[in-house]
């Protein structure tokens, strides 16, 4: 009977969740409730993953507190999707709870933690809707205390709350008319449901490799990196800066009375008044790097094994405030920020005045890491996003959070179309108010559809579907059904199409030609006359084409 769960043990649950799920998440992407070529929840909740396996791994303390700050951190940045986000607030309160565990954690415990995750994971979505992965972790912490009361053994308490938590999966059809109508389940709830017996695995001990989970912790620093430039200290404020100086060199000519053990206490004592410290070698040649404010003592500590070679030492400070000044001077009022999958469109979004573009979109949602990155990488005081993506919108949210020296301003654009409706609504001689109200505004204005094939059988919005078809749909219905692609969009067009529009655009990407493409605006053009047709190479993928009508 296994009570307690200490420090190692719990490591060893967050790798075997994580295992299990990649291990599992090709059947987790296949639940997906649209029959489209689109499913990445698995993938998203399972890198997700990994990123807070990358951190932990990092962690070389086995104190609950930094273990469970590291799984924090590493899951909230690398959270992609919708799916992904929810994860990592799941775990983010979890962790809040199990951090202030000194040797062990018992079933009680475990229970809050699972009870102020689904507060937190509950909070960080504007709007919960019941039938998801927040069903599936409410109903189990909800009897997770009175589970903990009964079970002291964790494996009886997980194995109970488990099936709990298949009992609530197997209702989020009821909950979710979408659902049921796709005939499946929550993927997001699967996901969930394969992490939580992914840690019962590593408490019973069954083998699911966990130690084959490939992240970049787990790989060595190669020499040559070891003493690379700071450049990445530009975008860090001042304050962020805790030790000043970048102290480099090697020890060489060792005293004959210098051990390997020396070595190592000279890479204790150098932890001990900095941080990034690297100590590695022989009693030949020793590599010494590390961030302090104090380098002499450093060095004396040093001195003590054996004579000191190639010496450098940088103020990290002045560097900093020297980029800082020069971007500080160069920095603009306003900025903008779009994500897209496809060469033509990104094209489009640069020609429209857009910073930076970052690929994403279907089956590759950005994480909210990924998202910051280019935020910070765009020179402006304000930085609108443009998600293009309802799977992309609330990941660009909790970028929020991880970006402190600009502001980020979402867009909820659902794709591409709108996202080019909203960065030609940029005024960069308006405020920043007027441009998120105008930008915002914009995107209502605009009719967008994008056409591509089922990947199963079902029935869904009237449509009786086979594999292989192909359908048309906006961001919430299947619209249309075709025979072939151009069938398909004619009909798509047709279902979108109000008296009001006035322009038509056509974005075509990877499996179809400009050839196609041109024979298809003739037939959109000789239907609706009254409007003008256009066509653009988006180079995107999964879509056939996107469609816009203004």
């Amino acid at each position: 009977m296994q009570k307690n769960i200490n420090s190692t043990e719990f490591r060893k649950m967050v790798a075997s969740g994580a295992r299990m799920l990649e291990i599992n998440r090709a059947k987790v992407d296949a639940l997906n409730v649209f029959p489209v070529p689109d499913g990445d929840t698995g993938t998203n909740m399972s890198l997700t993953m990994q990123s807070a396996i990358k951190e932990m791994n990092a962690c070389s303390s086995n104190r609950f507190q930094e273990i469970c700050d590291a799984v924090s951190k590493g899951a909230l940045r690398g959270a992609r999707g919708n799916s992904g986000v929810i994860s990592s607030q799941i775990f983010r309160g979890i962790c809040s709870v199990l951090k202030d565990t000194k040797d062990a954690f018992d079933t009680r415990t475990f229970a809050k933690a699972l009870e102020a995750g689904t507060k937190v994971a509950y909070s960080a979505v504007s709007i919960p809707k019941e039938g998801t992965i927040l069903t599936v972790v409410r109903m189990m912490s909800e009897s997770a205390v009175k589970l903990a009361n009964k079970n002291k053994d964790f494996v009886d308490f997980l194995t109970a709350l488990i099936e709990v938590g298949d009992e609530a999966l197997a209702k989020t059809p009821e909950l979710l008319p979408v659902l049921k109508k796709a005939g499946v389940v929550d993927s997001g709830g699967v996901g969930l449901m394969t992490i939580m017996r992914g840690f019962l695995a590593a408490i019973t001990g069954e083998d699911i490799g966990t130690d084959s989970i490939p992240t970049e912790a787990q790989e060595g620093k190669k020499d040559e990196d070891l003493f690379g430039d700071n450049s990445d200290i530009v975008n860090l404020d001042l304050g962020d800066i805790e030790f000043a100086y970048c102290t480099e060199f090697f020890i060489i000519h060792l005293k004959q009375m210098t051990t390997l053990a020396d070595i190592d206490k000279l890479k204790e004592k150098l932890m001990g008044i900095g941080d990034s410290v690297i100590c590695i070698g022989d009693l030949e040649l020793v590599k010494v790097h590390v961030h302090t404010n104090t380098p002499g003592v450093a060095l004396s500590y040093a001195l003590e094994l054996g004579e000191l070679d190639r010496l450098k030492i940088e103020n990290m400070l002045e560097e900093n405030r020297a980029l800082k000044a020069k971007l500080e001077a160069e920095k603009k009022e306003m900025g903008m920020l779009a994500i897209c999958a496809g060469k033509g469109l990104e094209e489009i979004f640069k020609d429209l005045m857009c910073d930076r573009v970052i690929e994403g979109g279907q089956a590759m949602n950005p994480s909210a890491q990924d998202i910051a990155d280019a935020v910070q990488k765009i020179n402006a005081s304000n930085v609108f996003v443009f998600p293009n993506n309802s799977n992309v919108i609330l990941a660009a949210e909790q970028a929020k959070a991880l970006v402190t020296n600009r502001i980020i301003h979402v867009i909820p654009t659902k794709n591409v179309p709108q996202g080019f409706a909203a960065a030609l609504a940029f005024n960069p001689d308006a405020s920043v108010p007027e441009n998120k109200t105008d930008m915002t505004h914009a995107i209502d204005y605009v009719a967008s559809g994008m056409v591509t094939h089922a990947v199963r059988n079902t029935t869904m919005n009237g449509f009786k579907l086979k594999e292989g078809d192909i359908i048309g749909l906006d961001n919430k219905r299947i619209l249309a059904k075709g025979n072939n692609i151009e069938d398909a969009t004619l009909a798509l067009i047709k279902a979108l199409k109000t008296d009001d529009h006035e322009m038509i655009t056509l974005y075509y990407g990877e499996g179809v030609t400009e050839e196609d493409a041109n024979a298809l605006v003739a037939k959109v053009t000789e239907a609706y006359p009254e409007c003008d047709v256009d066509v653009h190479y988006g180079g995107q993928p999964v879509y056939y084409y996107m469609v816009s009508l203004e």
